[in-house]
């Protein structure tokens, strides 16, 4: 017999080593007891609160060694026989404890993850003719993540900051605000590519899950699908059949047309003249490889939605859009695409409104509609809804530039001056590199009256676009000399003498619309409405801001200028 020197509890199984209540070592039974101690059968650790009836201590014991007393010679009897259940006891609590540790550390998060960010792949074949299939696996990987119920999955625009970088999973999760981080490495072998893929509980640093997966080129598309119904699983998500149907959805099952739509999206992303007209040409192979290829016709429409384009394009990304919904009405993004050309080509302003509502009703997630359609109530002067969409976009794509430049351009629009200049100078902090942050601060200045400080702002932003920077110190110093002189006046005379050497310069008549506005800060009204009546017929996307920009403040109240606001049709 053996005993517990702690609790006293004696224990009859000689193989036993340690209490199984207490963890102490056994020591040798009635040898270390006194003369004085209980007999076996009185022996009963209890932990019950006084007052309770010795059977329910009896009974708490006896759950604890399977021994069911019915009387004292009873428990002696069924002591001296070997409990062989109690062999298996201190083997079944490491199994369980273990199990729990092992279970905890590498199958299940702890806890529901509600949001994740798809870090950019990492090309490990090291040549970048292929970074474009990381890169728009990437992305194609994060619609179909958006496609989850209930998950909250970062844009593009956030999550493509951090490529090339080594940022911890921790620190991407306080910078991004997610619970979880997919990461990845591409390798491209010949016609085959080996994905390896890891999901990182960012508040432990623990790996949820992690899996490799090999396959010929040829089976790259059904890749993408079987990669975001594991993602989905590992985070335990609950999908109804439609959410199934999404998320399975691949839009051709031609790999061909599949690698020239990610080509197609990786020109796109680089945003430069080149590279537009280049995305259009890879998605145009696409369609040409898979007719009905609707994300393709997508691409291509979004390619030709471009910042103050040719009427001719609007035309085609409408026709383009269109199509795609043809082939999947479905398509958030491709309404998003009809709801900018009726904005901001068409003048169509019920109908643009209409149409981004149904961008979002259909594509949620979709950061891009919830940032256009905040830019447009900007246009409108419904700037506390306009803020909402922005938060949404934001919400979704946390430290997308585009979006949140975008945004502090609503805060100049709604004459919040300090507040875009605040806006910015933190945008600054996130990226100093982003060229429109620049361009932009130095408009909430002029807004501000603050030309010297726009002055050096501007020119922080011509350097970073490549300028020449003998020519852009000349241009500064003539400017703070003009502004030192001449104040205001000064300002916008030298900007318009600058604006008509480039254009000399560059073999051209300028931009009438940059004319334009020198003119109406000049109080030039008359000469300022005959450039904007000339490009007016261009459709120019200046012209739905006309309303709320303050840069016209000064002819605001002339009649010519309130002629072009009205035929323009904003609503009041």
């Amino acid at each position: 017999m053996k005993r517990c020197p702690e609790c006293r509890r004696d224990y009859y199984d000689d193989t036993l080593l340690y209490c199984l209540d207490d963890g102490n070592a056994l020591l040798e039974g009635p040898a270390t007891a006194s003369s004085g101690d209980e007999p076996a059968t009185a022996i009963l650790h209890s932990t019950a609160a006084p007052g309770e009836a010795p059977t329910r201590v009896q009974r708490q014991l006896t759950e604890q060694t399977a021994i069911l007393p019915t009387g004292t010679g009873d428990v002696v009897r069924r002591h001296r026989g070997v409990d062989k259940r109690l062999l298996f006891a201190p083997i079944a609590l490491a199994v369980i404890v273990l199990g729990g540790i092992f279970g905890y550390r590498y199958i299940t998060p702890a806890k529901q993850i509600n949001s994740i960010a798809v870090m950019p792949l990492v090309n490990a074949s090291g040549e970048s003719d292929f970074e474009y299939l990381s890169d728009g696996m990437t992305e194609t990987l994060i619609n179909s993540l958006s496609q989850l119920p209930n998950i909250a999955v970062k844009g593009r625009g956030s999550v493509f900051r951090y490529k090339g970088s080594n940022t911890e999973p921790r620190q991407i999760g306080v910078d991004l605000g997610v619970q979880a981080v997919l990461s990845g490495r591409l390798l491209k072998r010949g016609d085959s590519v080996t994905l390896s893929l890891d999901l990182v509980d960012v508040s432990t640093g623990n790996q949820i899950w992690g899996d490799q997966y090999v396959r010929k080129l040829s089976d790259i598309v059904s890749l993408q699908r079987e990669i975001a119904g594991d993602v989905s699983n590992k985070l335990k998500t609950k999908l109804s059949g439609a959410d199934k149907e999404n998320l399975a959805k691949t839009y051709t099952a031609d790999p061909e047309a599949y690698q020239l739509y990610l080509q197609g999206l990786f020109q796109w992303n680089k945003r430069t003249g080149d590279s537009e007209v280049k995305s259009r040409e890879f998605f145009q192979k696409a369609i040409e490889k898979d007719p009905k290829y609707a994300l393709a016709y997508v691409g291509l429409a979004t390619s030709y939605v471009i910042s103050d384009r040719p009427a001719e394009y609007n035309l085609k990304a409408k026709s383009a859009a269109l199509r795609a919904l043809e082939l999947d009405p479905s398509l958030g993004e491709a309404h998003n695409v009809l709801a900018n050309v009726a904005f901001y080509y068409e003048w169509d302003f019920s109908r643009a409104e209409t149409e981004f509502k149904k961008a979002i009703e259909l594509s949620p997630n979709y950061p891009t509609a919830h940032h256009w359609y905040g830019e447009s109530l900007a246009a409108l002067g419904r700037f506390d809804e306009s803020n909402g969409e922005y938060a949404k976009a934001a919400e979704f794509d946390p430290v997308s530039m585009a979006i949140l430049t975008d945004q502090g351009m609503a805060f100049i629009y709604a004459r919040q001056f300090d507040r875009a200049i605040e806006h910015f100078k933190k945008l600054l902090a996130i990226d100093p590199n982003y060229v429109r942050t620049h361009y932009y601060l130095a408009t909430a200045y002029e807004a501000k009256g603050l030309f010297q400080e726009a002055i050096d702002a501007r020119r922080k932003g011509f350097l970073l676009d490549g300028e020449d920077p003998a020519r852009i110190e000349s241009m500064s110093n003539r400017l703070f000399g003009a502004v030192k002189a001449s104040g205001a006046n000064g300002y916008w005379q030298t900007q318009m003498e600058l604006s008509i050497e480039r254009a000399k310069r560059e073999g051209n008549s300028g931009d009438a619309i940059d004319l334009a506005i020198n003119h109406a800060n000049l109080g030039n009204s008359e000469k300022a409405c005959e450039l904007l009546e000339v490009e007016m017929k261009k459709k120019r996307v200046v012209f739905v801001f006309l309303k709320v920009d303050y840069i016209w403040e000064k002819i605001r109240s002339e009649a010519c200028f309130a002629d072009i606001v009205r035929r323009v049709g904003v609503p009041t």
